[in-house]
């Protein structure tokens, strides 16, 4: 049997849930959805995710949510992280911090991991910390890995390095969709970013104004999302044997909500 899975660029702000509400009960319908993963690090004002609105989330018909450096901006998420399974954090942030990096249930498991280049935090390393964590899924045929990262390099090197072993390597934390969707030669479904769901005339999600100002005068100042459309709603959608856990296919799915 075929899986069918869509896996949600990072959700920003309230036109990114806004947005997720609308179209995805519909996608799941059309494109006969089994699973849907997403990451809803930036959910919360642009920075984090709350019990609230992780709840929005899965109201929407969301499965499992993946996250990244961000999931730490709301402290209130911190006990969710070690009762709720459907939340998963980089598995390779130090011993002793809240929540679990891996998820699994009934052979299936979703691993979040985070890179190190450009991510200004002291991680273990993602590709041995991979390996310890599908040492211990000897029993899930179908895996399924958010790369929260900045590097495309970082990123593709982690694509070939888990081809043949994970059914799924795709890319967050740029905001940035890419094009380089494909099945590698060992079964495993790449995508180097997903994307977002949040405003179209945004830098990355946030109003435009502050961030320009960033950049020109180098002083910080607060970034808040574009909550006003149109909205962008990047994704990808794979098909996975279930028997073998390799990607049948892999392709984007994108959209523009007005």
């Amino acid at each position: 049997m075929t899986l069918t899975v869509l896996m949600i660029g990072d959700i920003v702000g309230k036109l990114g849930r806004r947005t997720v509400a609308t179209l995805l009960p519909g996608l799941k319908r059309a494109q006969r959805i089994d699973l849907v993963i997403a990451n809803g690090e930036n959910t919360a004002g642009g920075r984090g995710l709350t019990t609230k609105t992780a709840a929005e989330l899965y109201d929407t018909g969301i499965d499992i949510i993946t996250s990244g450096n961000h999931i730490w901006e709301n402290r209130e998420i911190y006990p969710a992280l070690d009762s709720d399974l459907r939340i998963v954090r980089p598995l390779n942030y130090p011993e002793g911090v809240p929540g679990h990096g891996v998820y699994r249930k009934d052979g299936l498991a979703v691993i979040n991991v985070m890179g190190r280049t450009f991510m200004g935090a002291a991680l273990d390393c993602p590709f041995r910390a991979m390996d310890a964590a599908l040492a211990g899924l000897s029993d899930c045929k179908v895996i399924l890995v958010d790369l929260h990262a900045e590097a495309t390099s970082e990123k593709v090197a982690m694509g070939f390095y888990l081809d043949g072993r994970v059914s799924a390597v795709v890319g967050t934390h740029t905001h940035v969709p890419t094009s380089d969707t494909r099945v590698l030669s060992g079964g495993t479904a790449y995508v180097t970013d997903l994307g977002m769901v949040g405003a179209l005339h945004s830098v990355l999600g946030m109003q435009v104004e502050p961030v320009i100002e960033r950049f020109l005068t180098q002083l910080p100042n607060r970034f808040d999302p574009e909550e006003k459309g149109p909205a962008d709603f990047n994704s990808v959608l794979i098909e996975i044997d279930e028997s073998t856990g390799r990607a049948v296919s892999i392709e984007r799915l994108d959209r523009e909500v007005a």
